[in-house]
């Protein structure tokens, strides 16, 4: 093919195809280019695709709705689930409260009646401490009660509806969220219940031990004195019985009249030990007291304290006769117009001139023991009147039998002159039970 051959193919128009439409007379044509058919192409494609699609969504429209509402249906369960189990939580949250609200408040009842007895008893052991002290026994050291724990009583009985708050402020010392009331309490703010059980086991635990130790130490402190006063009782009624002195055995206590006592005969409310044994401290005290103002009554004590002794009792020669004769007290050296005072507390017998003894005192002190004052130069009590131990019965002189100014000091025992060595001696064993 030439040149000019191959150009006139290649330029050759293609032919375009042509859609004529009759009708009648009337002959239309219209020229169908290939963009055209590419368009309608497009369009039947996409048509027939949308068609597809929506025969197909009618067609599983029901599966999807269905699906959709079972998978909703199963959220909305497992959200009812969740909330009932919560609520379900809550309840026995609540529940659990309320039971330890109801055994710490039995707790705290039991705890406030061990309270109430230690106070008591710490009420009774007031005076009973006092006479053992005033015995020399105790230096009032006693335990007292523990201060008292049990939360205020609003607290304590509140309502079921803040019986939680109370509990919680009870064993938190008091500090607990603002927000964690009834209404709006979370599980955030609602402690499990293995805590507040172990808590209130703690604190209960610590305050009963606390109150145990007290009863204990106060019950042997209460045996510790009974037994005290019983030996110091014992060691004054040895030295009593050796100069033949009868010990009362009366139980009423010092000072009181036992003939004016009595009443029917009622069992006591209860057997409780602690009480058994402040009636055991009782007597014993009772019993000190009772032979310690029997001893105080009796003249222990030295008249001349620091004094020289210038002639002790016993057989000597007789400073005007020169021969032997029993000398029957002591002469203690004194100044001239120096106080004397008598050994013990009793009632004056003789006040005046007698003999021998020159102005002479003599004090009866009961139980047949009386002492004699000699020698002094002035009386300053009369017969009839009750002396003390402190109280000055005379003047210190030289009158009667006497070679200088000295005291002489006599003890007698049921009239019989004894030495008074042997109850200066007793008096200093007696010292620390005696005044």
């Amino acid at each position: 093919m030439t040149h000019a051959q191959h150009q006139r193919v290649f330029g050759k128009r293609s032919q375009e195809h042509i859609l004529i439409l009759a009708s009648g007379d009337k002959v239309r044509h219209m020229t169908v280019k290939p963009w055209m058919a590419a368009l309608a192409f497009c369009f039947v494609g996409v048509f027939a695709i949308g068609y597809l699609l929506a025969t197909s969504y009618l067609v599983l429209r029901d599966d999807l709705i269905g699906a959709t509402m079972a998978r909703q249906a199963r959220m909305q369960h497992d959200y009812e689930d969740r909330i009932a189990a919560l609520r379900a939580q809550v309840d026995r949250v609540t529940s659990r409260q309320l039971l330890d609200q109801q055994v710490v408040e039995d707790k705290v009842d039991k705890l406030m009646e061990q309270q109430m007895a230690l106070t008591s008893r710490h009420g009774k052991l007031g005076s009973l401490l006092d006479r053992a002290e005033s015995s020399g026994l105790t230096d009032k050291d006693m335990p007292a009660p523990v201060q008292s724990f049990v939360p205020d009583t609003k607290d304590k009985r509140a309502s079921l509806s803040g019986g939680a708050a109370a509990i919680n402020k009870m064993l938190s010392g008091g500090s607990e969220p603002a927000d964690a009331t009834p209404d709006n309490t979370t599980l955030a703010y609602v402690p499990a219940p293995e805590t507040v059980g172990d808590r209130a086991d703690r604190l209960f635990s610590k305050v009963t031990l606390s109150l145990k130790g007290v009863e204990e130490d106060q019950r042997s402190r209460v045996d510790q004195l009974t037994a005290d006063a019983g030996d110091a009782a014992d060691a004054i009624s040895s030295v009593l019985n050796r100069f033949s002195i009868s010990v009362p055995q009366q139980t009423a206590k010092a000072g009181d009249d036992d003939s004016a006592v009595g009443g029917p005969f009622v069992e006591p409310e209860s057997e409780d030990d602690f009480d058994n044994s402040l009636v055991q401290l009782d007597t014993a005290l009772t019993r000190l007291e009772t032979v310690r103002n029997t001893a105080e009554s009796l003249p222990f004590r030295n008249p001349g304290i620091g004094k020289d002794i210038t002639s002790p009792f016993g057989n000597r020669r007789d400073p005007f006769l020169g021969r032997l004769a029993l000398h029957s007290g002591i002469d203690f050296r004194f100044a001239p117009g120096e106080k004397v005072r008598p050994t013990a507390a009793g009632k004056v017998t003789t006040a005046g001139w007698t003999g021998g003894y020159g102005n002479m005192v003599e004090v009866d002190h009961g139980n047949g023991i009386s002492t004699r004052y000699g020698h002094m130069s002035q009386i300053l009590v009369k017969v009839g009147d009750t002396v003390d131990r402190g109280d000055v019965i005379g003047l210190a002189g030289s009158t009667g039998r006497s070679t200088g100014t000295h005291l002489h000091y006599e003890v007698r025992q049921n009239g019989r002159a004894v030495d008074p060595m042997y109850f200066m001696n007793a008096g200093l064993k007696l010292a620390t039970y005696i005044k």
